[in-house]
């Protein structure tokens, strides 16, 4: 990663990242049908209302790792000094 790049780029590029994965996520999961599965709506549109502290602990842990590879890109980039 080019250092010369501003913080906004490396970081809109890793949110880009983060929706292609998600998005072939979600267009396996509905299939040829392009129709999202009831139950993945439904937990879905549940987790859109939790509020963070109050989701289940793997739900929290994914979140986690999300923030852990912005994080990282940051620590590449110089942006911050790595923190736990």
């Amino acid at each position: 990663m080019s250092k010369e790049r501003p913080v906004i780029e490396h970081l809109a590029e890793l949110e880009h990242k983060r929706w292609a994965n998600w998005q072939r996520r979600v267009h396996r999961l509905c299939g040829e049908s392009r129709t999202i599965p009831a139950e993945l709506w439904e937990r879905w549109e549940r987790q859109i209302a939790t509020p963070y502290e109050e989701l289940p602990e793997d739900e929290k842990e994914s979140d986690r790792e999300e923030a852990r590879k912005t994080i990282a890109l940051l620590n590449d980039i110089g942006a911050i000094t790595l923190i736990g």
